[in-house]
C-alpha cells in the first residue's frame, strides 16, 4: 500500500456495522454527511476513511478504503473496498461541512513466527467445528481460505455471536498475536456454548417420544443438571455422607434413612421429590450436637448484668441462682436432669427493658441469643409448625429459631406472651404449654419434623405486660418475675449511664460536644416524664440533643454545649406534668386520689362524687368494668347504713348520687377502688376535703372491712411519681412494702387500716 501518501481523507462514521481490511462491501448513501464525505473523496482518489462509532464515541482505529463503483439505480449507492488499517489523529470540518482527520497507515506484517502460525491454525480449527455445529461445515475451506494470520482472525468481523464492541475492539488490536488471542477466547466461548446446548439436546433425545412436550422439556433439565455435576445419585449420595459425619441422634438419622430411601425410589417428577429434598435440607440445617458453654463465673455473669442494666435485682440474683446450680452440677459430674430447664416470665408495663434483659441475660451466659415474637400470633403451626401435606409447609417458629441460633442451648426470649391470639386455626398459646413444661420439652415435636427436639437445654425467658390474659395452664408453667418500674434516681442514672451516651451517638455528635448540667436530667425525669419505664425519656433525652445538634450544624452554637435546666424549656417546650394536679383536683369535697395499676405501670386514679336532686338511685360514669360497678354498689350501701356513725344527714342520701373516674375514653376495672369511692362519698356528705398529699387503695365489704389488693409496689412508685407522701394500704398488705426500695419507703408515710373507719380519719382533714 506504499501508493497510499494521502495523511487527511473525509471521515464516513459507519453506525451499523463494521468494515475491516479486504472487506467489500454496498453502502447505500441516505444522509448528506455519506453523500458529502463521498463527494470530498473525489479530491483523494477515491479514498476516504471508515471511522466505527461506538456509543457515540469516534474509534481510534478506523480503516482506509477506496470508492470502486457508484450506482444511483434504485437510490444513490456505493460498492467501497477495505484497504487498510489506519490510526486517526485530529480532525476538522472542511469548507465542504465534512470532517477531515490525519490518518496514519498501518503497515500489514509480511512475515509471522511460528508461534502466530500456530495460533492462527488453532483459530481455523475452532472455527471450523464451530461452522460444523452451525451445520455448514462444508463451506469451510471456501470461507477460511487466507493464509494470512491477520486476516483470518478479520473474519470474525462475520460472526453473529459477536456484538458491534468486540468487533470494534478487534478492528482496534494493531498487533496480530493479540487480535488471535482475542479470537480464540471469544471464539472458545462460543464453541463452550454450542458444545453443551448440542450435548444436552443429543441427551435428551435418547428418551423422547412423540407429542410428549412436557417429558422433552424435563429430559433436558436433567441434561443440564448433569453438566452441573447434579445428578440425582450424587445428591443422595451427599445427603447420606452428611447423615454419616454428622453428631445426629439415633432418632432422627433412622428417619433421614427411611425419607432417602424413598427420595431414591421417587421420580423427579413427583411432587413428594421436592417435599423430600425441603425436609431433608431442613433437618440437616439443625445445629445437632453443638452446644456454647456456658460462663459459669458468678462474678463475672454479675458485671455484665449490672453494666447493661441498672436495677432489675430480683433478675439478676435469679439468673446469678441458675448459674450457681450449673455450676455445681458441673463441678460434681451429675447430669442435667430432666425437668431441670429455666422458664423465666418478665412482667412489667413498657420500656423497663424486659426486652433487652433477655439479651444481657445471654451474654452474662455466654449463649446464643434468639427472639421469637409473639404478639398477635393467632395460627397454631406458627409453634409446632405445618403437616408436610401442606403447599409452603415449613417448620414453627421453635425449630427455625434453633436454625438460627445455631446452637441447641440458646437463650430463647418469648416476647409479649400475653398479646398471643386464638382462633379457627387453633390456639398458639396451648402449643406452648409443651415447649414451656421442663417435663416434657425434651421430648418437642414439630408437625413438620415429625421426630423429637430436645429444648432441656434451653433458656426459655418469656415477657409480658400482664398476667391476666396469659391462660393459667401456660402461666403455672413460668417462674413470674415483676419489673414494677424505675424511681427518680434508678431512671437519673439510666438516663446518664445507658440512654444518654447511646442518643449522643445516634445524633452524630460527640460526648466532649454536649454536656448535661447535674440537675438537667432529674428535671427532664420530674417535668416531662412520668411513666414506669424509660422508653419516653429516652424519646426526651433523644429530642433535647437533636436541638443541640442542630445549633451546632447551623453555627448558632459553639462546642461544647451545655445544657442547663432553664433551657429545657427553649430545647422541649413546655412541661407536660403537673405537680400540683392532686391538690387541684382534691381541692374541694367529694374528690379521692386512688392508686391503680395497668398495662402501662402503675397510675394515679381520681373518684369524683356528686349529689343531684330527683330520683334516687346511684349513677355511674367514667366507662367502669363489672368489678369497678360493684365496688361503687358497696360502698354506696355502707355509706346508706352507716350514715348516722359517719356524721351524714340522712336527708343527704335521698337524692341521686354520681360517681364519676375521670378519663372516661379510657376502660377502668377492678376491686381496688373500693375503699378510695366510699372515701368520696363520704368527703362529699360531710363536706370535708380529702388530704391533698394521700393515696389509698384497697377492697371494702359491706360490713367495712378493708380487703388486700395486687400491685402494691407498681401503685406505690406510681404515687410517688405524683407527689404523693402518705399512703393507706390494706392491713394484710403490709409485708409488701418489702418489695418497694428503700429510697421510695424512706420519703413516704405508709398507712395499714383494717376497716373503712381508720381509712376515713387517716384521709379526711
Amino acid at each position: 500500500m506504499s501508493d497510499l501518501t494521502t495523511t487527511s481523507l473525509p471521515v464516513l462514521p459507519l453506525r451499523s456495522g463494521i468494515v475491516f481490511p479486504q472487506m467489500v462491501i454496498t453502502v447505500s448513501i441516505e444522509s448528506d454527511t455519506a453523500a458529502k464525505a463521498l463527494a470530498a473523496a473525489e479530491s483523494t482518489g477515491g479514498r476516504l476513511v471508515l471511522i466505527p462509532v461506538i456509543e457515540g464515541d469516534y474509534s481510534p482505529v478506523g480503516t482506509i478504503a477506496e470508492i470502486q463503483e457508484v450506482s444511483d439505480r434504485g437510490g444513490t449507492s456505493a460498492i467501497i473496498s477495505g484497504l487498510q488499517r489506519a490510526r486517526i489523529g485530529a480532525g476538522s470540518e472542511g469548507s465542504d461541512e465534512v470532517l477531515w482527520v490525519q490518518v496514519e497507515p498501518v503497515p500489514e506484517r509480511l512475515e509471522y513466527s511460528e508461534t502466530t502460525k500456530k495460533r492462527a491454525a488453532e483459530l481455523r480449527a475452532i472455527l471450523e467445528e464451530i461452522l460444523e455445529h452451525r451445520g455448514i461445515g462444508g463451506s469451510a475451506d471456501r470461507i477460511l481460505s487466507t493464509d494470512d494470520p491477520g486476516q483470518l482472525a478479520d473474519l470474525l468481523v462475520y460472526s453473529p455471536d459477536l456484538e458491534l464492541v468486540r468487533k470494534a475492539q478487534l478492528l482496534e488490536t494493531i498487533d496480530v498475536d493479540d487480535r488471535l488471542d482475542l479470537a480464540l477466547r471469544w471464539m472458545n466461548e462460543v464453541l463452550a456454548g454450542l458444545t453443551i446446548r448440542q450435548r444436552v439436546r443429543d441427551d435428551a433425545a435418547e428418551s423422547i417420544e412423540k407429542n410428549q412436550r412436557e417429558f422433552v422439556l424435563r429430559q433436558q433439565m436433567n441434561a443440564i443438571r448433569k453438566e452441573l455435576g447434579e445428578d440425582e445419585s450424587s445428591v443422595v449420595d451427599e445427603y447420606r455422607q452428611r447423615l454419616e459425619e454428622g453428631n445426629i441422634p439415633d432418632v432422627v438419622v433412622e428417619a433421614v434413612t427411611r425419607e432417602l430411601d424413598r427420595l431414591e425410589r421417587l421420580s423427579e417428577q413427583s411432587p413428594e421429590h421436592s417435599w423430600i429434598r425441603t425436609w431433608l435440607d431442613t433437618t440437616f440445617e439443625l445445629p445437632w450436637g453443638e452446644q456454647t458453654e456456658d460462663n459459669l463465673d458468678l462474678a463475672d455473669a454479675r458485671t455484665v448484668l449490672d453494666a447493661d442494666h441498672t436495677g432489675l435485682n430480683d433478675v439478676k440474683e435469679r439468673i446469678v441462682e441458675h448459674l450457681a446450680v450449673r455450676k455445681l452440677r458441673t463441678e460434681r459430674s451429675l447430669d442435667t436432669a430432666k425437668g431441670s430447664g429455666t422458664i423465666l416470665l418478665l412482667v412489667g408495663p413498657p420500656g423497663v427493658g424486659k426486652t433487652s434483659l433477655g439479651e444481657s441475660v445471654a451474654r452474662s451466659l455466654g449463649r446464643k441469643f434468639v427472639r421469637v415474637a409473639l404478639g398477635g400470633l393467632r395460627d397454631e403451626a406458627e409453634i409446632r409448625g405445618h403437616r408436610r401435606t401442606y403447599v409452603g409447609a415449613r417448620p414453627g417458629r421453635i425449630a427455625r429459631a434453633i436454625i438460627e441460633a445455631g446452637s441447641m442451648n440458646p437463650v430463647f426470649l418469648l416476647d409479649e406472651m400475653d398479646k398471643v391470639g386464638g382462633d379457627w386455626r387453633g390456639d398458639p398459646s396451648s402449643a406452648l404449654l409443651e415447649v414451656l413444661d421442663p417435663e416434657q420439652n425434651h421430648t418437642f415435636r414439630d408437625n413438620y419434623l415429625e421426630y423429637d427436639l430436645d429444648l432441656s437445654d434451653v433458656m426459655f425467658i418469656a415477657t409480658s405486660n400482664v398476667l391476666e390474659t396469659i391462660p393459667a395452664p401456660l402461666l403455672d408453667r413460668t417462674e413470674v418475675i415483676r419489673l414494677d418500674g424505675y424511681t427518680l434516681d434508678e431512671k437519673t442514672e439510666i438516663a446518664q449511664s445507658h440512654l444518654l451516651p447511646r442518643v449522643i451517638d445516634r445524633s452524630g455528635l460527640t460526648h466532649d460536644e454536649v454536656a448535661l448540667k447535674p440537675e438537667t436530667v432529674p428535671a427532664v425525669v420530674d417535668d416531662y416524664t412520668r411513666e414506669a419505664g424509660v422508653r419516653n425519656l429516652e424519646r426526651q433525652l433523644d429530642k433535647l440533643v437533636r436541638k443541640v445538634a442542630t445549633k451546632i450544624a447551623t453555627g448558632d452554637a459553639e462546642t461544647p454545649v451545655a445544657v442547663h435546666e432553664d433551657d429545657l424549656r427553649e430545647l422541649l417546650g413546655r412541661p407536660t406534668v403537673h405537680h400540683n394536679e392532686v391538690d387541684d383536683r382534691t381541692a374541694v369535697p367529694g374528690v379521692a386520689t386512688g392508686l391503680a395499676v395497668t398495662g402501662a405501670g402503675g397510675d394515679v386514679l381520681f373518684v369524683e362524687a356528686s349529689t343531684i336532686q330527683g330520683e334516687p338511685g346511684l349513677t355511674l360514669t367514667g366507662q367502669l368494668g363489672d368489678v369497678m360497678k360493684e365496688s361503687a354498689q358497696i360502698a354506696v350501701s355502707y355509706v346508706r347504713r352507716n350514715a348516722g356513725a359517719l356524721g351524714i344527714d340522712p336527708r343527704d342520701l335521698e337524692g341521686r348520687i354520681h360517681l364519676h373516674v375521670p378519663a372516661g375514653a379510657i376502660p377502668k376495672d377492678g376491686p381496688s377502688a373500693g375503699v378510695t369511692m366510699t372515701t368520696a362519698l363520704v368527703s362529699l356528705l360531710t363536706d370535708r376535703n380529702v388530704k391533698a398529699e394521700v393515696g389509698m387503695t384497697g377492697e371494702v365489704t359491706l360490713q367495712g372491712k378493708v380487703l388486700p389488693i395486687g400491685g402494691v409496689k407498681q401503685k406505690v412508685l406510681a404515687a410517688h411519681r405524683a407527689g404523693l407522701r402518705e399512703i393507706i394500704l390494706p392491713a394484710r398488705n403490709a409485708d409488701d412494702l418489702d418489695d418497694v426500695p428503700e429510697s421510695v419507703r424512706d420519703e413516704m408515710t405508709f398507712h395499714t387500716p383494717g376497716d373503712i373507719g381508720e381509712v376515713l380519719e387517716l384521709a379526711l382533714s
